[in-house]
């Protein structure tokens, strides 16, 4: 057999040559006008790319292969949730998420023969209890596979308070800090994508919101956790596929170059979930189709784990049909298209490293501003991040309005004869209670929200 390599009969054709190709096809027109596009970010999205283009490789160190799949659990009782999380393990769940809702919720029974040595679980307590993670420790072990997640910068954002006032939780916090968890921190920035933030803009205050962690337990990161220290990611991804590996890459450059400054080693850590922005309440199936190629771009872009939302959890109570079917989207993912297999697959693509280092290098300018401006804080306080944020959702909400941005069988394609208001087991749309906040909160809303009201009040 010969050794002759594959192509060598054919001549590299440069990226000049492509393109003077493309303008004699073009007959006339402009070739950026025509096929050039930006994205609300800014970025310019080229026809092809190529070598000649001197893109910097972004290739990583860390396997894509080894990502978990997830599942999400509402611990309002703690022998339900339990149980649940138990037969969800039994049918190839990996990791378990606990939405905690009060201190009432007993550790013992909640954990009770879940082997958190083998088995990642993932807190999102809703309140701030020094006493509570005491007792997790004593359940738990402070196993390095218990994820505390705690964010008060993240609650003060979305729900405009302090669990109790700064002071407190900051020193709840730094006594958090104390025990012997290595996975405590988490950046919430899921709240900025579901809000109707920009990608350039979810990286940057991301970044600016980890740096507000670290500039106040820099101490403690220096003097015990620094080689253990693991911040937690919490990502919401969209379906702009590419541009969501792209946005998971960046999210990894940008944390490294931030931990660089602290002498911070460990990689962050990012579990992902499907975006709640572009779910529909009208032809709700397609949903799960939104959901797949999210989870596709979650994986592909390196999140450790990957939390799957059921196609109807917007407007019906939790129910074992969709649950089952977004856990078994993952599960086909990585057992029959063998996204477990295939390792770091968007290393090398022209397209995909142009799309990282572009959002990275705009994140890394609007972090810059940020800080400059006297951090992410004192502009939230300012309001500053919510004007930006409600900027740009209402730029795409302009879209969606207009069919530019689409959604099939929401704003375009409906069915007419689609009726969901006797099927509404729980409200789909913005919940907005009077009470007094010290800052503006960032409120997540769907781009369907307002149309599907209207076909509602039309049924």
């Amino acid at each position: 057999m010969s050794d002759k390599k594959l192509f060598t009969d054919f001549e590299e054709v440069s990226a000049k040559a492509w393109k003077q190709k493309i303008q004699v096809d073009l007959k006339g027109a402009d070739y950026n006008e025509t096929l050039v596009w930006e994205s609300p970010e800014g970025i310019k999205v080229k026809p092809f790319y190529h070598q000649d283009d001197n893109i910097s490789g972004t290739t990583f160190s860390k396997s894509t292969s080894g990502w978990k799949i997830g599942h999400t659990i509402y611990a309002g009782n703690a022998v339900i949730a339990n149980a649940k999380a138990l037969d969800f393990l039994k049918r190839g769940v990996e990791s378990i998420r606990f939405i905690v809702p009060s201190k009432e919720i007993e550790i013992n029974v909640l954990l009770k023969e879940i082997d958190t040595e083998k088995t990642a679980v993932y807190f999102e307590l809703q309140f701030l209890s020094l006493e509570y993670i005491k007792q997790i420790a004593v359940i738990g072990a402070p196993s390095s596979n218990i994820y505390l997640n705690i964010d008060i910068i993240g609650n003060l954002a979305k729900s405009g308070n302090w669990f109790e006032n700064l002071e407190k939780d900051h020193q709840t916090l730094r006594k958090i800090l104390e025990t012997k968890f290595s996975n405590i921190l988490l950046v919430d920035l899921s709240l900025y994508q579901n809000a109707g933030g920009n990608m350039i803009q979810q990286l940057a205050y991301a970044l600016a919101h980890a740096n507000e962690y670290l500039n106040c337990y820099e101490d403690r990161i220096a003097s015990e956790t620094k080689r253990s220290l693991k911040l937690v990611f919490k990502v919401a991804i969209g379906t702009n596929y590419f541009f969501e590996i792209a946005k998971l890459r960046a999210l990894r450059l940008l944390w490294k170059t931030l931990a660089t400054t602290f002498e911070i080693t460990v990689d962050c850590h990012i579990m992902a979930e499907s975006t709640k922005r572009n779910k529909t309440l009208y032809d709700y199936n397609t949903n799960m189709l939104r959901t797949t190629t999210e989870s596709m771009s979650a994986i592909l872009g390196g999140a450790d784990v990957v939390f799957n939302a059921p196609y109807d959890n917007i407007y019906h109570k939790t129910n074992d049909f969709g649950e089952r079917i977004a856990v078994n989207q993952l599960l086909l993912l990585k057992n029959e298209s063998h996204f477990d297999k295939v390792d770091n697959a968007a290393d090398g693509t022209y397209y995909i490293e142009s799309l990282t280092q572009q959002m990275a290098e705009k994140a890394l300018k609007l972090f810059k501003t940020i800080e400059k401006a006297g951090g992410f804080l004192k502009q939230l306080k300012e309001h500053t991040i919510q004007k930006k944020i409600k900027e740009s959702a209402q730029k795409e909400q302009t879209k969606f309005d207009t069919e530019q941005e689409i959604l099939v069988g929401t704003n375009k394609f409906q069915n007419e004869n689609d009726k969901m208001k006797d099927d509404l087991e729980l409200y789909p749309f913005v919940k907005i209670n009077a009470r007094k906040t010290i800052i503006e909160p960032i409120l997540e809303r769907r781009l369907a929200e307002i149309l599907e009201q209207k076909r509602l009040d039309d049924e």
